[in-house]
C-alpha cells in the first residue's frame, strides 16, 4: 500500500508519541487508546489519529493501540533502532554545549565528527570526538559517510559552509544560523532559530496576559 506524504506539522509530533510510549511499555503497559495518548502529549485525539493514519492501520477501533507494536513501528521510522553519525560544524559557545552533551539522552545518535578554524581546538579530541580543521571538512565527511550535518557557524560563513556539506554529500542539515540556506532540493534543512523562537512565547505571553 502506497503512504501517504506526512506533513511537517505531524513528522514533528512523532519524537513526542515515540517518548511517552517508551515511558508506557517501561511501566509495563500493553495497549493506549488515543484519548489516553491525547491526555499525556497534549494533542488533540483526532490529530493523533490522522498522524498516526499516514502509515497505514496501526491499531484497532475499539481496541487501541498495541504500545510494544507502535514503540517498535517508531524505533523504526525514526531510526532509534541503529546508530546515525552526524557532524558537527562550528565549535563555539552552543556548539561546544552540544558536543559535551553529545546526545547522552539519546542511544541512537551520536556526534562522531567536529569541524572549526579555532587552532586552539582543531587536532584535539574533545568529549570523545575529534576536531578537524574546515578545510578537511569535505574529504572527512566524505571519508566517514557522513550524511547528516549540525550547523553552528557565524552567520555570514553559513552558506559558503552549507555549499561545502552539499559537495560532501551531506543530505540533511541542522541550522541554528538565523540564514535561510539555498541547497539543492534532494537536501532537507531543519531550521532551528532560538531568538526567534524566544521571541514568540514571549509575544505569546505578554498577548495572554493583556
Amino acid at each position: 500500500m502506497m503512504r501517504k506524504a506526512i506533513p511537517e506539522a505531524s513528522a514533528k509530533r512523532l519524537p513526542i508519541y515515540h517518548r511517552y510510549l517508551g515511558f508506557l511499555h517501561s511501566a509495563g503497559k500493553k495497549h493506549v487508546s488515543s484519548d489516553e495518548l491525547s491526555e499525556a502529549v497534549k494533542v488533540e485525539s483526532a490529530s493523533i489519529r490522522r498522524d498516526f493514519s499516514y502509515f497505514g492501520a496501526l491499531g484497532k477501533r475499539g481496541h487501541g493501540y498495541d504500545v510494544a507494536y507502535l514503540l517498535d513501528f517508531f524505533n523504526k521510522e525514526l531510526h532509534q533502532d541503529r546508530l546515525t553519525n552526524v557532524a558537527l560544524i562550528g565549535m563555539g559557545n552552543l556548539g561546544r554545549a552540544l558536543l559535551n552533551h553529545n546526545f547522552y539522552v539519546s542511544n541512537n545518535l551520536r556526534i562522531s565528527a567536529a569541524f572549526d578554524i579555532d587552532e586552539a581546538v582543531v587536532g584535539k579530541i574533545l568529549s570523545g570526538v575529534p576536531v578537524y580543521p574546515m578545510s578537511d571538512m569535505v574529504a572527512q565527511l566524505r571519508i566517514q559517510q557522513l550524511d547528516v550535518a549540525i550547523l553552528m557557524v557565524p552567520q555570514e560563513v553559513a552558506q559558503e559552509a552549507a555549499d561545502h556539506l552539499v559537495e560532501a554529500g551531506v543530505h540533511g542539515i541542522l541550522n541554528f544560523t538565523p540564514i535561510r540556506l539555498t541547497v539543492p532540493e534532494q537536501v532537507r534543512v531543519q531550521h532551528v532559530d532560538l531568538t526567534s523562537d524566544l521571541q514568540t512565547l514571549l509575544y505569546f505571553l505578554d498577548h495572554d496576559n493583556g
